[in-house]
């Protein structure tokens, strides 16, 4: 079976004669190829983040950008009359993405040859080709999430976010203050799977265990009673910042054990980890039970593992934990917490579901 292709997250184009036909110096009133538009919109509605490398006035060219309609798919354009590798180039350490998740697009083969030269694990394309890229598998996820769908409405909220905060004179708390932070955690469904998948899948930094869960295991969970898949969402003043968040968790009498807590690289400046581990330990001291979480250290993870010992999980022995056998997996630690409640988070609010009472209907019924 032939390896899939690394997936492009973001598209760099090139303007004249790519995406408008003729050279904007020439003829300000230059129009747009057929199926350029269509071919835009479509990869945006994938996920695919779009750009700019041009050597063009940058002024004249966002104009005409914004009079054809098109200027709000690009982010971080690149227009001027540098190297096009070195545009392309910043455009991805500016988007956080690896070289080889990155494309460019030009009619000119030694622009083409130059970005290859000097980034040569961006992908580049001819011109000619774009109404095809749609139909290439590089530009085709198997799913393509909510999250994916507004991809770029995440990254622009990010960059006014970050812009706002460059600004800011004061502790990063109150900056956070100011955000009006909004976090939901609700028990996963049927539309959420897939987005639960890929947290456990790509989140490495800040992944308790390591583990991925297939979109069968993560359904056989949902079906489960003693089982609870918690996914969490955040937004702000600014705009969603979709998917942060993933707890696996299985209820014992006495004991709840938390098999996977993931959360999302992008929100770790904001706490949500904190806020995650004293909502859960603050719901299992209402519900009278201790808790154990899974981990595993990696050389990535390090931030998950002072979230931990911060929270107060350690590897004090506790008689409760022998209801869960060995730990699945090389490596795997198995932490513990006497739960003691926890005050509310002040910088944000926070929406959640009643673990403590569900744990106790569910006592009632036994």
């Amino acid at each position: 079976m032939a390896e899939k292709p690394t997936l492009v997250k973001c598209l760099v184009w090139d303007l004249d004669n790519t995406v408008w036909d003729g050279t904007l110096l020439e003829d300000p009133n230059v129009e747009l190829f057929p199926g350029i538009r269509d071919t835009i919109i479509e990869l945006d509605s994938r996920g695919v983040l779009h750009s700019v490398s041009s050597k063009n006035d940058h002024d004249l060219a966002w104009n005409r950008l914004e009079e054809l309609g098109l200027a709000e798919y690009f982010v971080h354009p690149q227009i001027g009359w540098g190297r096009k590798s070195d545009a392309v180039r910043l455009i991805a350490e500016r988007l956080n993405f690896a070289e080889k998740a990155v494309a460019f697009i030009d009619d000119l083969p030694t622009e083409r040859a130059e970005v290859n030269f000097h980034a040569p694990d961006i992908r580049c394309y001819p011109a000619d080709e774009a109404t095809k890229l749609s139909g290439l598998p590089e530009f085709s996820p198997e799913i393509v999430t909510v999250d994916a769908r507004r991809r770029r409405e995440m990254y622009q909220a990010g960059f006014r976010r970050d812009a706002e905060k460059e600004t800011f004179n004061g502790p990063d708390e109150e900056f956070l203050r100011t955000l009006d932070l909004v976090m939901e955690i609700k028990r996963a469904d049927e539309e959420d799977l897939s987005r639960v998948e890929e947290l456990t899948l790509r989140t490495s930094q800040m992944n308790a265990t390591g583990v991925h869960y297939s979109d069968a295991a993560l359904r056989a969970l949902l079906a489960d009673p003693d089982h609870e898949v918690l996914t969490v969402t955040l937004t702000d003043r600014f705009g969603p910042h979709g998917a942060v968040g993933v707890l696996l968790l299985e209820r014992h009498p006495d004991l709840w054990h938390l098999k996977l807590l993931a959360t999302s690289c992008r929100v770790v400046t904001f706490g949500a980890g904190a806020v995650l581990l004293n909502w859960l330990i603050d719901q299992a001291a209402r519900a009278g039970v201790h808790l154990a979480a899974d981990f595993k250290r990696t050389d990535r993870n390090r931030m998950m593992d002072i979230a931990y010992r911060f929270a107060g999980f350690a590897d004090d022995p506790c008689a409760c934990v022998a209801v869960l056998g060995e730990p699945a997996g090389e490596g795997v630690q198995r932490l513990h917490l006497l739960a003691d409640r926890r005050e509310a988070p002040t910088t944000m609010r926070l929406g959640a579901p009643e673990l403590a009472a569900a744990a106790g209907e569910k006592d009632a019924v036994a």
